[in-house]
């Protein structure tokens, strides 16, 4: 997970803007003159970020998510066109990746209790999904953009949890652009996006967090300018079950928590909705499948493994090189 990670003061004025969001938090950091309206600025991100988890959200009743998952098969449902954007950015990393990034494992989430339904593993519930053949996404799901409307064609269960903070960073700095800003640093939680550089004209500098269950340490510093970032791990939404720790993220291949050495996986990218979703998949891809299917698709990712000896970094791109610093890889 990433942070913002302090910096002097630019030039011009430096506002950091925040407010609730998806469990969260989302803030901006911005460098403008006085002449930007905060106030005005502040309420519209908030209405961004407010619109993207009122669409998406698996835990709210009347969200379009759960509106979809909840119609019957080859029905159409009329959608708006920012979860259709979402639905076809995740159908395309679905299937590059193989089905490593699978936004079809709500029933998965709900029956081993990270979902809206329980808060516990259920055997009974998990069987059941384990039994439900789980068709691939661009096969069960149609997508109709120009009609604004979808489709299931198997009965599916949709969860964007891996693809939504990432898009409802996108859709702040969207906002950042009408307000005429040029100089911010977006972020949910992990997802961040910078806009240009600082005022100053240094790079944005962001923390990595090191992949430390119940505390938060910097573990080295990542520099951003017109860049997207994002991290997926295991170590921050998880449970612990008898001697096991069960991460929150779903391997639909093994219809289970994902289980594998990677602590996590750091991924640059041209805008928050990609980099958020290609660090999902490669999670659930694991060490060997996921650094290969890293390099297949050219990403930039820094991928931290759990070893004996302790924590083994592999870098892709610019994490190969001294992207991170102190010398992380």
């Amino acid at each position: 997970m990433l942070k913002t990670f302090s910096e002097a003061a630019a030039p011009c004025k430096r506002a950091t803007l925040h407010g609730p969001t998806m469990g969260t938090r989302w803030s901006a950091s911005v460098d403008a003159d006085a002449s930007l309206d905060l106030e005005a600025l502040r309420q519209d991100l908030a209405i961004a970020v407010h619109q993207v988890d009122a669409q998406m959200s698996p835990w709210k009743p009347e969200s379009d998510l759960v509106r979809l998952n909840r119609t019957p098969v080859d029905a159409w449902v009329d959608l708006p066109p920012e979860i259709l954007e979402v639905l076809a950015c995740a159908m395309d990393i679905h299937r590059l990746s193989a089905g490593a990034f699978d936004p079809c494992v709500g029933a998965l989430v709900d029956a081993w209790g990270f979902g809206a339904v329980r808060d516990a593993p259920d055997a009974a519930a998990i069987h059941t999904a384990r039994q439900t053949a789980l068709c691939p996404m661009h096969e069960g799901l149609e997508l109709d953009s120009p009609a604004g409307r979808a489709r299931k064609r198997a009965p599916l269960q949709l969860d964007l949890c891996g693809i939504a903070k990432g898009y409802a960073v996108d859709r702040m700095v969207a906002v950042l652009q009408q307000h005429g800003v040029q100089h911010a640093l977006a972020a949910i939680d992990g997802e961040l996006r910078a806009m240009g550089s600082q005022a100053s004209g240094a790079p944005w500098a962001v923390a990595l967090e090191a992949p430390e269950a119940g505390q938060r340490a910097v573990r080295g510093v990542l520099e951003l300018q017109d860049l997207a970032v994002a991290t997926s791990g295991d170590y921050r939404h998880y449970m612990d079950v008898g001697n096991a720790r069960l991460a929150h993220t779903m391997d639909a291949r093994r219809a289970a928590p994902v289980n594998n050495a990677v602590a996590s996986v750091t991924v640059l990218g041209r805008t928050g909705m990609e980099a958020d979703a290609w660090a999902t998949a490669l999670l659930v891809a694991g060490p060997g499948e996921g650094l290969a299917l890293a390099q297949r698709m050219g990403l930039e990712a820094l991928f931290l493994l759990r070893r004996p000896e302790g924590l083994v970094e592999m870098g892709l791109g610019r994490f190969g090189a001294s992207c991170v610093r102190p010398s992380l890889v």
